[in-house]
């Protein structure tokens, strides 16, 4: 099972995962601070700047009550930096078999990214039981999803969606059972975090995090 049971099961408490896009690996502590304090404590940094692996390095160093996985993983020299540095675990925003086969290699638990039946198909063959939906309002949303994965619903597959979720539809995909949490990168959009405006990244989290007890009873 490529995303191991403790991971899966921090994350489902955690219910959202903050998705961050870092430009400069100094903000990442006071970042992480004020993700804790919002209630947030499960992050995904993608690899969209270079920044990523240095803030990776950092959390993990100065803020470790944080879960800091690594996103937007393309390469397997990718996936053995992320275990190098010390990730959690691992997401992609789509399914590569060569980055699957290096994510077990390295032990990393990982989650590839799906659109379609085929791809989650192609994963469960993989023994891949979590999945990140992506790009999720783009694709047709919950319906879709709910609609994708009736056939598999028997199997267990519990996804992360990711893409133009926000607060508004929020409750809609916690309440669905096959969402295992939901991927947010609107609690710290890149703008926010350039602008180091912590204050209104922990309101995102408050407000966002009200919405996880109320569903699930946190």
């Amino acid at each position: 099972m490529m995303m191991n049971e403790a991971i899966k099961k921090k994350i489902e408490e955690s219910g959202l995962v903050a998705v961050l896009v870092v430009d400069d690996a100094a903000d990442a502590v006071p970042l992480a601070k004020a993700l804790l304090r919002g209630g947030v404590d499960t992050i995904e940094l993608t690899l969209r700047t270079p920044a990523a692996f240095d803030a990776l390095s950092k959390i993990r160093a100065l803020a470790p009550e944080i879960t800091a996985g690594i996103g937007t993983i393309l390469t397997p020299a990718h996936i053995k930096e992320a275990k190098d540095r010390g990730a959690a675990f691992g997401v992609a925003p789509g399914y590569n078999p060569t980055v699957l086969d290096a994510a077990k290699n390295f032990a990393l638990p990982y989650a590839p990214g799906i659109s379609t039946a085929s791809e989650i198909e192609a994963a469960f063959e993989r023994d891949c039981r979590t999945l990140k939906f992506f790009p999720a309002e783009s694709l047709g949303g919950l319906s879709y999803l709910k609609t994708v994965n009736a056939p598999y619903a028997h199997l267990g597959i519990r996804y992360i969606p990711l893409g133009g979720i926000s607060i508004v539809n929020l409750k809609d995909y916690l309440e669905n059972e096959a969402v295992l949490a939901v991927g947010g990168s609107w609690l710290a959009s890149r703008d926010l975090i350039s602008e180091k405006n912590w204050d209104r990244i922990s309101r995102n989290c408050e407000e966002a995090m009200s919405i996880v007890r109320q569903v699930r009873g946190k």
